[in-house]
């Protein structure tokens, strides 16, 4: 069976950082979209990737695409 939703201490671990920064993310609307199922917070693993894939620069004056939510 293939991952196909990360919770957010997986995510946290994929990016290397505090879960706390995921939670208050989804306060202000920012990072990858999410989905609530009962009180659980899971994010799909298409929405990660294509967060990350919208995320892509080259130098740290580039600016990504588009904000995702």
């Amino acid at each position: 069976m293939s991952v196909t939703h990360l919770n957010q201490v997986e995510l946290a671990a994929r990016w290397k950082i505090s879960p706390r920064t995921l939670e208050r993310w989804r306060w202000t609307g920012e990072g990858p979209a999410f989905i609530k199922i009962g009180g659980r917070v899971v994010y799909r693993l298409k929405d990660v990737e294509a967060y990350e894939a919208n995320r892509h620069c080259s130098s740290t004056a580039d600016k990504p695409a588009v904000k995702l939510a």
